[in-house]
């Protein structure tokens, strides 16, 4: 289901548990952050920010204010037992109710979790960096589940995400299983599947019930921010919560 300001993920959430992906629609950022930015660290005018938050927060009738990480593209994760002000982790991960969970993106991929009791929640910021330090592995090891199912949200897709031998050999060095998720393009350079990357850290843990994953940020400039496509630009934010 899609509206001007996010769309809903599908997938089968458990009673009492929501999510959702905002749009760069709708908001009152002026260009080159146009419209919608909800992160207050790229040089954007932060009253701008804040004004869009308070229309996600309404607009999604969000019990709390969310959870904004101060991510490092590392693979530390944040316990939501307490609510702090920007914890420097790349994932959050809780049990507890109206709590929002909440991650930044704008080619990197937002990966929600949610195990299929409902009983936990949490979101991952993945960025090629990050998956290869292990974030999605971190955060699953923290949930003490593998009982769960998974939403891969708006990222770069393989036809756009070029990157240098020295990533890729990064990754099959980790584990050759990897190589599938990488295609030749020429000497040196090759393009990358963020979301095939995600699927074989998650299938090595046990996970199979993911869904999304087709969404590209970069082909579709009028409704997803790109950091590789634009450079200086905002950021879109993947929220998940239970009631």
């Amino acid at each position: 289901m899609k509206n001007k300001l996010c769309l809903r993920p599908d997938w089968p959430l458990p009673a009492g548990v929501h999510s959702a992906t905002t749009l760069r629609l709708g908001g009152v950022s002026s260009a080159p952050y146009s419209a919608l930015n909800l992160a207050t660290h790229v040089d954007d005018d932060v009253k701008a920010v804040l004004q869009n938050r308070q229309r996600i927060n309404a607009h999604l009738m969000l019990p709390s204010e969310p959870m904004w990480l101060q991510q490092v593209h590392g693979n530390d994760v944040y316990l939501g037992t307490e609510w702090l002000d920007s914890p420097p982790a790349d994932a959050i991960v809780t049990a507890q109710k109206n709590r929002v969970c909440a991650v930044l993106t704008a080619d990197c991929l937002p990966i929600l979790v949610c195990t299929h009791s409902g009983e936990k929640i949490a979101a991952i910021h993945a960025g090629w960096r990050g998956l290869l330090k292990g974030i999605i592995t971190n955060t699953i090891a923290a949930m003490h589940t593998t009982n769960c199912m998974v939403w891969l949200g708006p990222a770069i897709s393989v036809k756009h995400f070029e990157v240098g031998a020295e990533v890729r050999d990064a990754f099959i060095q980790k584990d050759t299983a990897f190589a599938s998720a990488f295609t030749e393009k020429k000497q040196q350079k090759w393009l990358a599947d963020i979301y095939a990357i995600a699927k074989v850290e998650l299938q090595a843990l046990g996970i199979f019930d993911i869904y999304g994953g087709d969404l590209c940020t970069f082909a579709d400039a009028e409704r997803f921010y790109s950091y590789r496509r634009d450079g200086q630009t905002g950021r879109m934010a993947s929220l998940i919560w239970k009631t």
